[in-house]
């Protein structure tokens, strides 16, 4: 049985708890996480989730999500999901999200991170994982087309690609001087 924490639209936490299975109240939100991985060659870790699972059976997804159960901060709930779904350990305490998608119940933090991966020595959860592999863009917004993989908003993934190893949203080393 899973707990969330309950926050406000402040993203402030209430101090109450949400039990994992039924509907927040109206007003009331819980925090969800994703993390990115992406190679040196530009391409997205993606895993495929097991046929049993509730919701998107044997449909491809980014590197992992989940919620964030009661106590844990955003950079918890994104280290655990990493090492409970494929067994991969890193560091993201320092790290902030790159960007946060609010949800009708929640915030999902988005986590983009570049690292080499030997995908032979990964630990897939067996109850929720059973294969991952490298994508690059136009592979995964094909996938998504021949409902393959979770039907993310097309526009997402591009972005998530063009995000990674930056931060904000304004393109620095595109910016022009202009003269007052």
């Amino acid at each position: 049985m899973e707990f969330w924490d309950v926050y406000t639209v402040d993203r402030e936490k209430t101090g109450r708890t949400w039990q994992r299975g039924s509907r927040l109240p109206e007003n009331e939100y819980h925090l969800v996480i994703h993390v990115c991985i992406f190679n040196q060659k530009g391409e997205m870790l993606i895993q495929q989730r097991q046929p049993f699972k509730d919701g998107w059976a044997n449909m491809w997804d980014i590197t992992v999500g989940g919620s964030a159960t009661v106590g844990d901060t955003s950079q918890q709930a994104a280290m655990r999901e990493l090492e409970e779904e494929i067994g991969l350990k890193l560091d993201l305490s320092q790290t902030r999200p790159h960007l946060t998608v609010n949800f009708d119940e929640g915030f999902d933090d988005i986590y983009l991170v570049e690292t080499e991966v030997d995908l032979n020595e990964l630990t897939l959860q067996e109850s929720e994982v059973q294969a991952v592999k490298w994508a690059d863009e136009a592979t995964i917004l094909q996938m998504i087309r021949q409902h393959e993989f979770i039907p993310y908003h097309e526009p997402m993934i591009p972005l998530l690609f063009a995000m990674r190893g930056q931060w904000g949203g304004i393109n620095h080393k595109a910016a022009v001087k202009v003269d007052s």
